[in-house]
């Protein structure tokens, strides 16, 4: 077997300078450099792996969710930086309101969740606790 000392999550992106400038000031995570690319610094303490790749195609999923308290200002907070939380029209909107809030706990179907995108184009959520 083999001895394990850490594991951690990564995603590429085509531009590290512009996924710094995104998870650094827009998202408001601890960024530094790392192995050619970028470490993000979650909450809970766990890292994630950003690394730089040519012809970059956007994961079709979504590879990072991050809790908040209040899924209504984190939304404006994000629209205030610029970046589009409507992303998902019909026919697959998963029940969207204008905002791209889907508002699962007033359903029964879910978390109220909110997707938008990285500068490379990667689905993002926010899950509101």
């Amino acid at each position: 077997m083999v001895q394990l000392e850490d594991a951690f999550p990564g995603f590429s992106v085509s531009d590290v300078d512009a996924a710094r400038a995104f998870y650094g000031g827009v998202i408001g995570l601890g960024v530094e450099d790392s192995m050619g690319g970028l470490r993000l610094a979650l909450p809970s303490g766990q890292g994630v792996f950003v690394y730089p790749k040519d012809e970059h195609e956007p994961a079709s999923f979504t590879i990072l969710n991050f809790v908040v308290p209040d899924i209504g200002a984190a939304v404006d907070d994000l629209n205030a930086a610029g970046v589009v939380t409507k992303i998902y029209d019909e026919p697959h909107s998963f029940g969207t309101d204008e905002r791209g809030i889907a508002w699962g706990s007033r359903s029964g179907q879910g978390p109220d969740i909110c997707w938008f995108r990285d500068p490379a184009g990667n689905v993002l959520s926010i899950i509101g606790a």
